[in-house]
């Protein structure tokens, strides 16, 4: 944020600031830097920083914001979609079945791994009302209710084997 070149100007200039006289100060010949500005710009009241500058596109920036929508025009065939909700469910079964394994042989993050699992069961809840009134194709809603219920499915298997 840039001050403005009057009061830039008064500091650097020799005279009177607040009170004092000060004259070790040399006149000021040349115009201010490029970092002082005459106004900075206000929206209601308050100082707003320079926008910040737009960089190019690059193809690879263009293929990362399609990946959404070319999955989904690619789980248009009924059988990839059951593939791929397949695959989710048996990763998230995995990694439940890993999360328990693991914090159960420790046996010293058994609550911050509760914790961790409920909470990230607790969030999928929350955004699945977000995604039914969303888009049509509820692709995403499905890959999140098969990762939740394969999360789930590999905890409570990993709980069965305990008893």
């Amino acid at each position: 944020m840039g001050i403005t070149a009057r009061a830039f100007c008064l500091a650097m200039a020799p005279g009177r600031i607040s009170g004092r006289t000060v004259s070790a100060l040399p006149p000021f010949p040349f115009p201010p830097p490029s970092g002082v500005v005459d106004k900075p710009p206000r929206i209601r009241g308050a100082l707003v920083a320079p926008p910040a500058p737009r960089f190019q596109q690059t193809r690879f920036q263009r293929q990362i914001a399609q990946v959404g929508s070319s999955l989904e025009r690619w789980a248009t065939n009924p059988w990839r979609r059951l593939s791929l909700l397949l695959i989710v469910l048996l990763a998230a079964m995995v990694v439940g079945g890993g999360l328990g394994s693991i914090t159960g042989a420790l046996s010293y993050f058994d609550p911050i791994s509760a914790m961790a699992c409920v909470l990230l069961i607790e969030l999928a809840v929350r955004l699945r009302p977000g995604l039914l009134a969303g888009r049509q194709d509820r692709l995403v809603l499905q890959l999140l209710d098969m990762a939740r219920i394969g999360l789930l499915w590999g905890l409570m298997l990993d709980g069965f084997k305990l008893l």
